[in-house]
């Protein structure tokens, strides 16, 4: 009888976590957001950074900016900016270019979107953009989410 207790204790773990997993999983909001780092090239400014963003929500998207972690090739943070996404309505894809300047591109090793500030729309809660971001990268520096 000493061993029974034993065994209901990990049984029953394993259950809550497998509820809390679920709970959380249908907390999760219906679709993703899509931000891909398409391209990033030299410019006059500094470096031109172009994103391609899709909104797979149900919901337009009236304001959403993303707060960006630039890293250099030593993985050192170089700075770290608020690029402003504007709208992103629901079911589109928009392109959205933004300059660093005084960034030099070969510099940059990844990005991390660190947060959303800004994620608003009707009946969007406001962590929504972080918990559904989907981050991928055409160019060679990466993009982590």
């Amino acid at each position: 009888m000493m061993h029974l207790p034993r065994m209901i204790v990990p049984v029953a773990l394993a259950f809550a976590l497998a509820a809390g997993s679920a709970a959380a999983q249908e907390a999760a909001p219906a679709g993703a957001l899509n931000i891909e780092l398409n391209e990033v090239a030299p410019s006059q400014k500094g470096c031109k950074l172009t994103f391609v963003a899709g909104n797979a929500f149900e919901q337009n998207l009236s304001k959403v900016s993303f707060e960006f972690v630039i890293f250099d090739q030593k993985g050192l943070v170089e700075r770290m900016a608020v690029l402003d996404f504007r709208d992103l309505p629901a079911g589109k894809t928009k392109v959205r270019q933004f300059d660093l300047p005084g960034t030099n591109c070969e510099a940059v090793k990844s990005l991390l979107i660190n947060d959303a500030p800004a994620c608003v729309g009707d009946g969007v809660q406001g962590d929504a953009c972080m918990k559904a971001l989907k981050t991928g990268s055409k160019s060679p520096v990466e993009l982590k989410g």
